[in-house]
């Protein structure tokens, strides 16, 4: 990371999520067996969303610089209450919740936003380097959908 600064590495990744999942971006060739795969490439990075699953789902984003990765997050998140929120909703409310939030040019550090009777939250501890968070979304008051992520700077020895 020596010719890479975290304001690169940081608006990077929001272009990458902006442009994958969020914007609905294409999927791509599914590296293992039964999961979904996203990329995004842009002159020396690269970035791979890869996930499992549907209502319930793991997955990972890697961040690779000049061929290296440089940065990762795990999540895994699902449907707590299936008979209040389908796995569509939840997608519709997470992709237009989480556009609105890149447009302010990251990706940590809370968002709430409301559209018609469900909230989306997201709340994160750390920056960058380090850092666990939350998402849900709530219905009445409800909490009908979650997920937890975690992840920082990947560093060789």
């Amino acid at each position: 990371m020596k010719d890479l600064s975290l304001e690169q590495l940081n608006a990077f990744i929001v272009r990458a999520k902006a442009a994958t999942y969020v914007g609905r971006g294409a999927k791509s060739l599914s590296y293992r067996p039964g999961s979904h795969d996203l990329q995004y490439h842009e002159e020396a990075f690269s970035y791979l969303d890869s996930y499992f699953g549907g209502t319930d789902f793991l997955g990972q984003e890697v961040v690779y610089f000049e061929g290296k990765p440089v940065w990762s997050m795990s999540y895994y998140g699902r449907i707590l209450e299936p008979s209040l929120i389908s796995a569509a909703e939840a997608g519709q409310i997470i992709q237009e919740s989480l556009s609105r939030m890149y447009t302010q040019g990251r990706f940590l550090e809370g968002f709430e936003h409301s559209i018609g009777d469900s909230t989306y939250f997201d709340t994160s501890d750390g920056d960058l380097t380090f850092f666990t968070g939350k998402e849900w979304i709530t219905r009445g008051n409800a909490m009908v959908y979650e997920l937890l992520y975690h992840g920082g700077l990947v560093k060789e020895p």
